[in-house]
């Protein structure tokens, strides 16, 4: 109740504060930006997959673009921050999965059942476990939550629905249901391992096409201090579609649990009839990436000695399975569009700075600019998690991160998603900027999509850093919803993200115009971004 009286409150701000002063001309047209998206998503550069030459490509192109636009490599090895990562992939010629009940084994299909995720099953096993559900396996002591409360799971495979319930706030709901958070509260209570069931209500790509590239290598950091999940044995991934053979024999059916789930319901939470078979050979080898990273210096004295990060990924998942006989998943929107508006903006700056032959006015930044392209975002935000913790930068002088993932300018820009929006003034920042360009600010409207913990400003926040992601939006009932939701069906982590995709140049524009005023207002004003007193995330910026 509070955050709707303050959206109310904020967006009446909004409008009225910019109608004092005139708008400038935007200093974008689209055409540069869509130039750089077209080298990204180019098929010679192959999906950009993290440590392949089609991703070095990209990042020597985007390299040369910073130096083009006057910036000082700000990484380890001039632009470059090399990482080192572990690459796992299940080998399943000698894999296998089975239900067992009463004494009998029935195998499931990797391909139409539920696939062994590498991503969670990072070594070896050979296990025989029994079931429990636990609902959306959420346990939030903020809200006196624990779906795991009165449940022996000493020894056992958790199964849970992905979601959250609907009065748990957003923010707090996406943050515990990260993998590192989930699997705290489960390995406390003694799990050894968990499948999760997409929840059919709120799956970007349909299960064909997860299915056809599951067995795809994941990566995790090669530094041990990044493990988030000690002690889990095996992760599953489960069809929905299946998903009722975990649920024979029980007292519940699947069918009711994803119509509990589709409305945000509470969940029963109770010992299923079977146990889970698991043969999981897992191979293992080493893969090195980097980030880049580039500085504009600030003008002013003791400003330039604080930073504001303008950060997105250059990766995309590379070469996968054919779909219409297309095998390179190009990755234009995700995330060549962002790495394209960095590079972008960066230029304009360059521009401004040689047309007015000076620095230090007030259209110049005053704080410094970090521009960041980060590797391995597709692996689970490795990169931007390995910049946060070895920043190349002091951590404490970053004052904000805006980060710019997959924006879609595929409608007229007339609303701007801004997620973030409730939790720091950085997000009432951002409103009141889309306001005097006459666009609709609004929070996320899709919260069963969790997309505020899937972007690289996730890995910011754990550190204590305000940050925002702001996307082309939509309201619920629209024929515009309409089209985002054709994308991410037919599109996203598809071979036809690619640059014969229809786009709207201006709504590009208009981000990218967006995006600079957003940077720029944080670099020059004077004091920092600072979280809400009520937002969860306040917490980190203690640590």
């Amino acid at each position: 109740m509070r955050k709707s009286f303050w959206l109310v409150a904020l967006l009446a701000f909004a409008i009225a504060a910019p109608a004092q002063q005139t708008t400038p001309a935007s200093h974008f047209d689209g055409n540069s930006w869509w130039a750089h998206v077209k080298f990204l998503a180019d098929d010679s550069l192959e999906g950009r997959n993290t440590g392949s030459e089609g991703l070095k490509k990209a990042q020597a192109y985007a390299v040369e673009q910073l130096q083009k636009a006057g910036l000082e490599p700000a990484g380890v090895n001039g632009f470059y921050q090399p990482i080192r990562f572990s690459q796992f992939q299940v080998d399943e010629s000698k894999s296998s999965l089975a239900l067992v009940s009463n004494g009998q084994a029935k195998p499931l299909s990797f391909a139409d059942d539920g696939f062994i995720s590498s991503r969670s099953t990072r070594a070896s096993v050979n296990l025989t476990a029994p079931l429990v559900f636990v609902g959306y396996g959420l346990k939030i002591p903020e809200k006196n939550l624990d779906e795991l409360a009165g449940l022996d799971l000493k020894g056992k495979i958790v199964v849970y629905l992905a979601g959250s319930p609907s009065d748990i706030p957003t923010a707090l709901a996406s943050h515990y249901q990260t993998a590192g958070e989930r699997w705290k509260s489960l390995h406390a209570a003694g799990a050894i391992g968990a499948i999760t069931i997409f929840n059919p209500a709120s799956m970007d790509i349909p299960w064909s096409r997860i299915s056809a590239n599951h067995n795809e290598p994941s990566m995790d950091l090669a530094d041990p201090e990044f493990l988030e999940t000690p002690g889990q044995q095996l992760g599953v991934a489960f069809n929905p579609a299946s998903a009722e053979k975990l649920f024979e024999g029980s007292s519940h059916t699947f069918a009711e649990i994803a119509a509990l789930g589709k409305d945000r319901k509470p969940l029963p939470h109770f010992p299923l009839a079977a146990s889970l078979k698991a043969d999981a050979a897992v191979q293992t080898s080493s893969v090195e990436s980097a980030n880049i990273i580039a500085k504009l210096p600030g003008s002013d004295p003791a400003l330039k000695n604080e930073f504001v990060v303008l950060s997105a990924h250059i990766d995309h998942v590379g070469i996968g399975a054919p779909i219409n006989g297309d095998r390179i998943y190009n990755g234009a929107m995700d995330d060549g569009s962002g790495s394209a508006l960095v590079m972008d903006i960066a230029a304009s700056l360059k521009a401004h700075r040689d047309s007015r032959g000076e620095r230090g006015t007030l259209q110049s930044p005053q704080r410094s600019i970090v521009f960041l392209l980060v590797t391995a975002e597709e692996k689970g935000l490795l990169g931007s998690k390995y910049f946060a913790a070895h920043p190349t930068v002091p951590i404490k002088s970053i004052v904000a991160d805006v980060n710019v993932d997959m924006f879609l300018p595929i409608v007229p820009l007339k609303i701007l998603r801004i997620q973030g929006i409730a939790e720091s003034d950085l997000g009432s920042r951002a409103a009141a900027i889309a306001q005097s360009m006459g666009i609709k600010p609004i929070a996320d409207p899709e919260p069963l999509r969790n997309a505020f913990i899937r972007s690289d400003q996730y890995s910011f926040i754990k550190k204590g850093v305000p940050a925002v992601k702001v996307d082309v939006g939509f309201e619920l009932g629209t024929p515009e919803q309409k089209i985002f939701k054709d994308w991410l069906t037919n599109r996203y982590h598809a071979p036809s993200d690619d640059v014969n995709q229809p786009v709207d140049l201006q709504a590009a524009a208009g981000y990218e115009e967006f995006t600079r005023r957003l940077l720029l207002e944080t670099a020059n004003t004077p004091a920092r971004p600072q979280w809400k007193p009520d937002s969860f995330f306040r917490r980190y910026a203690a640590d």
